[in-house]
């Protein structure tokens, strides 16, 4: 029972849960934007469409396992949290398979929503899977260049929001896009942490992250743009979506935003980034969860 459990435990730690919330937050905030101009909503799309989300976020953070295990980026020099792989808990081929049947089953659960909305979402579901495997897989990874917060700021931003509203409507607008952006916008910032964290084993491999390429510096003040900007959005979306007081909901979030800036300035590059990675995600879910409520007020 102890062995089940503890492989339980692995499985769980790979999958990486404190995160999962970046592929939840898009279709919550997708849908709910799509509820506020209809009055409807439709629910098997929204959670096929949530359950293929999680599926190629799970399946990006087990292919990220074994290929930095392979390209030796989780040495003994890493600071982050222990990974499946390296720690010897998964094989590699386990891992890789596990990953590759979690896209599988993204792709099934993705020809309902093709069926359902037509050849843009075909169009951005293998988008989707292709740029999971690519995050750290084929020659180039996305990951190892300066591309990962553009990345992240697309699929999970633009494609997850815009892909959720249309899936409800058949159809997009400029505030479906704002909205998008902002929550991709705060998605991307979690990558930053995780990149500045890694900052100097990244470096010594070889890995030219974004954060690499403008250094601690320049990564303090993207942290900052990454994570104020969807604040200062706020007003536009309001305008475009002719919503009301209920906008300022999100506002509520913002005084953990300045603590964590302040942190993520002063604290000394360490094992403390894992704690402000996970809390960066949590913002993210608070900010969607807040803009979530306000927009159906």
């Amino acid at each position: 029972m102890n062995s089940f459990h503890s492989r339980i435990l692995v499985w769980l730690l790979a999958a990486r849960p404190k995160t999962l919330t970046v592929s939840i937050v898009p279709v919550m905030v997708g849908s709910s934007l799509a509820y506020a101009e209809t009055g409807a909503v439709l629910w098997l799309p929204l959670l096929v469409a949530l359950a293929a989300a999680m599926l190629i976020q799970i399946g990006t953070n087990l292919h990220n396992d074994v290929s930095d295990f392979e390209r030796g980026a989780d040495g003994a020099e890493r600071i982050g949290p222990a990974r499946a792989t390296a720690s010897g808990w998964l094989a590699p081929v386990v891992v890789r398979r596990a990953a590759f049947a979690c896209f599988g089953l993204a792709v099934l659960l993705g020809i309902y929503l093709v069926w359902h909305g037509g050849w843009p979402i075909l169009l951005l579901g293998l988008c989707s899977v292709a740029a999971g495997w690519a995050y750290t897989g084929g020659p180039r990874p996305i990951a190892y260049s300066a591309l990962g917060e553009l990345f992240v700021w697309l699929f999970f931003g633009l494609g997850a929001v815009m892909g959720s509203y249309y899936l409800q409507i058949l159809s997009l607008g400029w505030s479906v896009f704002v909205a998008a952006s902002m929550v991709g916008l705060l998605a991307a910032a979690v990558i930053t942490v995780n990149n500045y964290r890694d900052f100097d084993s990244d470096r010594k491999i070889g890995k030219n992250t974004l954060a690499v390429r403008i250094g601690r510096g320049g990564s303090q003040a993207e942290y900052a743009l990454l994570l104020f900007t969807p604040y200062l959005l706020l007003p536009l979306l309001a305008h475009l979506s002719h919503s009301g007081w209920g906008l300022g909901l999100p506002l509520l979030s913002l005084p953990p935003a300045v603590s964590l800036w302040r942190r993520f300035r002063h604290e000394q590059p360490g094992p403390v980034f894992n704690l402000i990675l996970t809390q960066t995600a949590q913002l993210q879910l608070s900010f969607g969860t807040l803009l979530s409520i306000g927009l159906v007020l």
